[in-house]
């Protein structure tokens, strides 16, 4: 895959192990059976992926109660992890990929635009897997602010 390659519906979901904020392993396949939403920001602790990270945190159980659970994904280290998890409270797996593998993979680190430049790095993206391991929401470039609820209304949850 090239770095842009963008994931699409229908797609398979690209397979992932990466470890917690305490260091245990999470893959995707343990998910199997399951939907689940897999989101990618930038960097925890920072003021839009402490928002949405919140919003996530405050919609979980109407999400739990239609059958959807959530991981977050990033570049920072487990450490970082396990602070940004304690001090917001959030009650979801959040993923560490240093080597932004799975990043990649799933289109969510390349060229972006910031601020009127071009940048490389992690282009906010958020996923809807389904029980069989498909991609079937794929949305890049999402708003920190705003995301959540719209997902929501997308998914009638």
């Amino acid at each position: 895959m090239t770095e842009n390659h963008r994931l699409s519906p229908g797609d398979t979901a690209p397979a992932f192990t990466l470890p917690d904020a305490d260091g245990k392993d999470v893959s995707l396949s343990d998910y199997r059976g399951r939907k689940v939403i897999v989101y990618f920001y930038p960097a925890a602790s920072t003021p839009g992926c402490t928002k949405q990270a919140c919003d996530f945190r405050d919609n979980l159980s109407d999400l739990e109660g239609a059958g959807i659970e959530v991981v977050g994904i990033s570049p920072d280290k487990s450490a970082k992890l396990a602070k940004f998890r304690d001090t917001e409270k959030l009650t979801f797996p959040l993923l560490s990929d240093p080597d932004k593998e799975v990043l990649s993979a799933y289109g969510a680190f390349g060229e972006k635009m910031m601020y009127g430049k071009k940048v490389t790095g992690v282009i906010r993206s958020t996923f809807l897997v389904d029980e069989s391991g498909k991609i079937e929401v794929a949305q890049y470039n999402v708003k920190a602010t705003g995301h959540v609820a719209k997902l929501r209304r997308d998914l009638s949850v």
